[in-house]
């Protein structure tokens, strides 16, 4: 359900608007601070202008829903925070009545969503978190679905690449913390989707990893350059003093993690199929959490 609806009733014209007591102006307006009980059984408290919800206020929903921000001319439009009924959250920007700019979305399972939103649908950057395992999307949205580049981090390894549609697509690769990576491609494979039964069974398409070679992470170390020798009078010592230059320093050798095949063993299936990750896997949400397609709740 949509956050906008019932609150509506206090704008249309009518022979009851409900109870009011507050401050108007001449025109008899509501106008200031003011409280108001709609027909339907929600409530407003906090600021008007000219008969509309303007400034700072609170609407109560008889759902149990509320909103606690700003309003423009009767919309949403600011700050605020929305609690749906069922517990979960949004706290950030509004316009026009609609979630839109930088916010946060607390989910009733414990998830959360922190970022960028346009009309009510994540999209721009933002991070998704999984409570459950602990996976987390860090990305770009497009109209609530991960889309362009992005990674997906798990406990010990992470993915790199890009999604398309909420799911990864194209060269990308995994990185794992026992030191290699390992790069391929997300191709687009048909399959059956349903039982046997059924005599034509709905065909979908979903990501297959295609994997390619295991490369060990080499890091070299850096070595601090030494301070010029001194002498017990603070005299710099001699071989310098006489124009000559300190020795050089040979570079810090390289260190090398474990080889890629002894890495390989260690990683097990690393080049089957995708690692999964309880919910989601290194897919992030296809589709909005159950509680925010009810948001709002209202008549």
């Amino acid at each position: 359900m949509s956050d906008i609806g019932s609150e509506e009733f206090e704008e249309e014209a009518g022979p009851y608007l409900g109870e009011y007591e507050g401050d108007r102006n001449e025109e008899g307006e509501r106008h200031g601070y003011g409280k108001a009980t709609l027909p339907n059984g929600d409530t407003y408290e906090g600021q008007y202008e000219h008969g509309k919800r303007h400034g700072s206020g609170t609407y109560r929903f008889k759902n149990g829903a509320r909103y606690i921000g700003e309003y423009i001319k009767g919309k949403k439009h600011g700050q605020g925070t929305f609690i749906y009924p069922d517990g979960s959250k949004y706290e950030g920007s509004w316009v026009d009545d609609q979630r839109h700019g930088y916010g946060v979305y607390f989910y009733v399972n414990g998830d959360t969503f922190e970022g960028e939103w346009q009309n009510h649908q994540r999209h721009g950057q933002g991070t998704y978190t999984y409570k459950e395992t602990g996976s987390k999307y860090v990305g770009t949205w497009v109209n609530g679905k991960p889309d362009g580049a992005g990674e997906m981090v798990h406990l010990n390894h992470r993915y790199q690449g890009s999604f398309m549609a909420g799911h990864p697509s194209g060269p990308g690769k995994y990185i794992f913390d026992i030191g290699c990576e390992q790069h391929g491609e997300y191709i687009a494979v048909e399959q059956a989707a349903g039982g046997e039964e059924e005599e034509e069974p709905m065909m979908v398409t979903i990501p297959k990893w295609k994997a390619g070679k295991i490369t060990p992470i080499t890091l070299r170390a850096v070595q601090e350059p030494e301070e010029p020798a001194e002498s017990a009078e603070g005299e710099t010592a001699p071989e310098e003093a006489e124009g000559e230059k300190p020795a050089e320093q040979t570079e810090g050798a390289t260190e090398e993690e474990p080889a890629a095949e002894e890495a390989a063993a260690e990683e097990g299936d690393a080049e089957a199929e995708e690692p999964t990750e309880g919910e989601g896997g290194d897919e992030a949400p296809a589709e909005e959490p159950a509680a925010e397609a009810e948001e709002g709740g209202e008549n």
